[in-house]
This record gives structure tokens, sequence and C-alpha cells, in this order.
């Protein structure tokens, strides 16, 4: 996303030869080390969110925007240290209440840690979110040879090799993630548009959920949690005097609700996602997209989205409706 994500980094582990706070200074900050005085209350559990995913796909353009969000942001911070990042956040003056960590391969032998340190932000009670930022490796191998860097992974080999060896090494955190997204055809502006959608809000929501339609002829979404195909529906496009509109149209959309099979299955779909929302709040999980799609993402996809968001919001269900192929030839 941004020429600092496709930089091969220079080699930056000497935060974690040197002291916990050195890593903290980061953008000049001031973190006190000084023991809580007794009698104090106690200081507050900072929130936590670690942003990590593919390098060019946008973990630096992410990060600024929390930080513009007025987040604590380290960036490369090796995961041993992270559990003493919270600390110290809860032990500075005034406290830091939100805290962003970037954790990526630039980190090499710390990336090993990560799964042990997350198991210990668990047991102190810390709210902890991963964010992991994922691209097509069209999209990253275009991206790394606009800047003519090379992949931080790929040695003596080529960029594809680096990023094969990437996506291997994240497999295991990009299914822990919280919430994935997909920057393979967004630039920087609907990126930070997406974090401020997640992260802006003063009060979290318990469940945020993004409906995407789509055309499987431009391939699925890779940050979708479900899928659901509206080819069983009559295509619009068939019909001439539908055919240049898109489903955001009213007789589009009732061509396609008059169709036998739709109603039913928006109502079916819809009981099956809040006994699927109910499964992710008790799980924890904050974050689904819910891809709808058809051939051209243009006509059918488009008008089930629609309602199907409706619906979503209207049983309280924070709601995101993106259409990623209307605009497409």
């Amino acid at each position: 996303m941004t020429e600092h994500d496709a930089q091969p980094a220079a080699d930056r582990d000497q935060a974690a030869a040197g002291e916990p706070q050195q890593a903290a200074e980061k953008n000049g900050a001031q973190v006190s080390t000084d023991a809580t005085p007794a009698g104090a209350p106690e200081a507050a559990i900072p929130e936590l969110v670690i942003i990590s995913g593919m390098s060019g796909a946008g973990r630096s353009t992410a990060a600024k925007c929390l930080e513009d969000l007025g987040w604590f942001v380290v960036d490369n911070l090796p995961p041993a240290l992270i559990p003493t990042m919270v600390e110290l956040g809860a032990r500075s003056q005034g406290n830091v209440a939100r805290i962003a960590v970037v954790v990526d391969v630039r980190g090499r032998r710390f990336f090993d840690n990560l799964r042990e340190s997350l198991a210990d932000l668990d047991s102190r009670g810390v709210t902890r979110r991963i964010v992991f930022l994922e691209s097509s490796d069209d999209a990253l191998v275009r991206r790394f040879e606009s800047v003519r860097r090379p992949h931080p992974l790929q040695g003596d080999g080529r960029i594809v090799d680096g990023i094969a060896a990437e996506r291997e090494l994240l497999r295991e955190l990009r299914g822990d993630a919280d919430l994935v997204i997909d920057t393979s055809s967004l630039n920087v502006h609907e990126l930070r548009a997406k974090m401020d959608a997640q992260f802006a809000g003063e009060e979290e929501p318990e469940l945020r959920a993004t409906v995407m339609s789509f055309g499987f002829k431009y391939g699925l979404p890779v940050d979708a949690d479900l899928v659901a195909d509206m080819r069983f529906l009559p295509n619009p496009h068939w019909v001439p005097e539908l055919r240049p509109y898109t489903g955001l149209n009213e007789e589009v959309a009732a061509y396609v609700f008059n169709q036998p099979g739709a109603k039913e299955f928006l109502d079916r779909y819809a009981e099956l996602l809040r006994l699927i929302a109910a499964g992710y709040r008790r799980e924890g999980k904050r974050y689904v997209t819910i891809a709808i799609g058809c051939t051209g993402g243009k006509h059918r996809s488009v008008a089930m989205s629609e309602k199907l968001a409706a619906r979503l919001a209207a049983e309280g269900v924070e709601t995101v409706l993106v259409h990623r192929d209307m605009g497409r030839e």
C-alpha cells in the first residue's frame, strides 16, 4: 500500500537487545517505568491491537490510521516484548489506554515468540485484537516492483519466493485474526476508510459485519468469512431492459426478489446469520465479512446484499455495505 510497506527492513532487531523502554519510546512518547506507589489505585490495562500481515499489504497505512485516531503505535516490536509494552502503558502517567503494535517478519527470530506472548496477554485479561492485512500475489509483486525493492524473505530468489515463504510463516496467525482486510484492490484512502469504520467509534459494538457483493468471475474475496452464491436465481443480465442497470435499481431488485426462492433465501440466511452471530459473540469474534456473489457482481448479488445488510442493521448489528465489482464492465 505504501512505499514503506514494500521496503526490505534493515536489521532492526536491536530493540530486543536494549531495555524494553527503548522499544516503547517510538514517536518520542514518554513512558514511566516507576513502580506504582503503595495505596495508589491499580492501573487500567490498555486495549491492544496487533497489526500484522503480508509485507506490502498496507501495515504502515493501517498503523498510521490508528495513530491518527489517538492510539499509541509501536512499529516492529519484537513479540516477546508485547506484554512488557502493555505493562508499561498501564503504569505510565495518565495511562496509555490504547496500544497498537505492528508485528511482521522483519522481527525474524522474535516472531516465534508471538504465540507465547498472546497466551500471556490472555492470562492477564488483556483485551486484544489481531488485524491481518492480506493481498493477492499479483498485487504484492506489482507493489514491490514499483518501488524496486526486494521482499524481506526472498533472499537470492524471486519476489514470489519471498511472498510464498511469508504466507507460510503467517498462515497460523491469519487464522487467528479477528479482522482480515484484503487490500488487493484498495488504495491508501480506501484502506484508511476501512480502518476508520472499524476503530473510530468511541463504543465498541458487540459485532461488526461487512456485507460485500462480488462477481465470481473476478474471484472470491479472500477476506470473506461466509460466502453465499446467488447464481441459483435467473440473471437480469439476460433481460435487455434491465441489463444496463444494477441491483440498486428498483426494477432490477423487484425482478430478483420476484424469482422463486429469493425471498425464502433472504429469510433463512438471515436466520442462519443470527445463529452464527450469537456463536461469534460467545467466541469473542467481533468482525465478520459476509460475501454475496453472482456471475458479475452487478445485479443479483447487489440486490441481495442490500436487503441482507438492512436486515442485519435492523437487528442491531453494525453493518458496512460494500459492492466490490458493481462498477466493472
